[in-house]
């Protein structure tokens, strides 16, 4: 079975999903404590509305592709490891979101800016240690995957 067309896509989804965590722990974050409470919240819950589908599809292809690109390779037992502990990153990563996350995202919908929760701020405290956590477990599944690619073996004169 041709490895080409899984390995490729493993390796973007697993590389656009620590990108995507990444990017947004490091800028998306920090920006959120620089503006008003107001501001933040109005403009959190555009970015959840938006990201909510795409993230959701983006972590699902980081844990089945690289499983997909697994089953192709027969003969490489440590590469093949590898790669499917950048499919365990990649749940652990839903999962942080799922049942960490998307709950306090959840309540944030409801917050009045004029008259947040009077434990709005350890709320947002333990919203950001989820996203540290699955921003790094999403970092762990591209480097697995990565990893993964450069010690599996070369298929492609086997296939040509």
């Amino acid at each position: 079975m041709s490895s080409t067309i899984p390995k490729f896509t493993a390796t973007i989804a697993t590389g656009l999903l620590a990108g995507a965590f990444l990017y947004g722990c490091l800028n998306v974050v920090p920006t959120f404590a620089e503006v008003p409470l107001e501001v933040h919240l109005v403009f959190r819950v555009q970015l959840m509305t938006h990201n909510s589908a795409v993230m959701q599809l983006l972590m699902c292809v980081s844990f089945l592709a690289p499983i997909w690109y697994a089953v192709t390779l027969s003969h490489c037992k440590t590469a093949k490891t590898i790669i499917l502990m950048a499919s365990a990153f990649a749940l652990t990563s839903f999962l942080v979101t799922r049942f960490g996350n998307v709950p306090i995202n959840q309540q944030l919908k409801t917050w009045s800016a004029l008259h947040p929760p009077a434990n709005w701020e350890s709320l947002l405290h333990r919203w950001n240690t989820y996203n540290a956590i699955r921003t790094l477990t999403a970092i762990a599944c591209f480097i697995s995957m990565i990893t993964g690619v450069h010690l599996a073996p070369d298929n492609s004169t086997a296939e040509s």
